[in-house]
């Protein structure tokens, strides 16, 4: 039972910090005077991830996102059950942060920025959304095979996982809003009803971890035998 227990409670507390943090950082960006600009509020996310992904990784693999979690199974490396399992600790943690940012925060604020909902950029097509996302999200699996997932992995926990998520949300936010992560789109928007792309914030993740994983488990990840580089 704990050793199903534990990895699960990793993952809903990884996610929750990460949701929770991302979420209240735009809401105080929108407060009187707390105007962050989109640099500290790509940092405020990184920050976040890196540190959660680091501390859950040893028990859960720091998963924290859907996406993640979907490109894993993919490749092979968890099965369908627990697979699921994550996911929904994942989402379920992303709608209880959103609540607590709802509880705590100004209501005025929070609800301008729908507690956090990505947001799509004007004249971006939903199409083009997707397939930022999507790419955004290559990206960001990718870090996530060569860190955590290869037994070659540099001993960094999760901050290169931070680091793409901060070059990510900087050339993608004002475009596609950057989410990456279905758990972090999709917590505030059941909470603040606005589905604002969600199907976006769905589909491209997938996708970009679908290629993700299959460029690992099929091109780059070490096969049993193989030296180390």
């Amino acid at each position: 039972m704990r050793s199903t227990v534990r990895p699960l409670a990793a993952e809903f507390l990884g996610t929750f910090g990460f949701v929770f943090a991302g979420a209240a950082v735009v809401v105080v960006n929108g407060m009187p005077g707390n105007a962050l600009g989109l640099g500290l509020i790509a940092f405020g996310h990184a920050l976040a991830l890196a540190v959660m992904v680091t501390v859950t990784m040893p028990i859960s693999g720091g998963h924290l996102n859907p996406a993640v979690t979907f490109a894993i199974w993919v490749a092979g490396r968890i099965d369908a059950r627990r697979a699921v399992l994550y996911v929904v600790a994942q989402l379920a943690a992303a709608v209880l942060a959103a609540l607590c940012v709802k509880w705590l925060y100004p209501a005025g604020p929070a609800e301008a920025a729908s507690l956090g909902v990505p947001r799509i950029g004007a004249g971006v097509t939903f199409t083009e959304a997707v397939i930022l996302e999507a790419l955004l999200t290559l990206f960001l699996v990718s870090a996530v095979f060569g860190t955590a997932v290869s037994p070659h992995a540099p001993r960094v926990g999760g901050f290169a996982i931070g680091l793409v998520l901060l070059f990510d949300i900087l050339i993608g936010g004002p475009l596609s809003g950057a989410a990456m992560n279905p758990a972090r789109a999709f917590g505030p928007a059941a909470v603040s009803l606005d589905w604002h792309g969600q199907l976006a914030y769905w589909l491209g993740p997938l996708l970009g971890a679908a290629a993700a994983a299959f460029v690992w488990a099929k091109l780059l990840l070490p096969i049993p035998g193989d030296p180390e580089p």
